[in-house]
């Protein structure tokens, strides 16, 4: 995979795409959590977010640039 990504003439890094995944892929699971009940059983759920995208665009930016 390339490491940059042309849009309209502009070069962006191929990591804000993972980001922006990263991001939409943790507010879909945060949501499902809370709409089924999970939540309750966390300590600290901002603490849980946060960890959550840390291993999500962690795994993603390894997916293209572990190599």
């Amino acid at each position: 995979m390339p490491r940059e990504l042309a849009l309209a003439g502009i070069l962006f890094p191929t990591l804000l795409l993972v980001f922006v995944a990263a991001a939409a892929l943790t507010w879909l699971l945060d949501t499902l959590s809370a709409r089924l009940g999970l939540q309750r059983f966390l300590w600290h759920p901002p603490l849980v977010r946060l960890a959550l995208f840390v291993c999500l665009f962690g795994a993603g930016g390894l997916l293209i640039y572990g190599r």
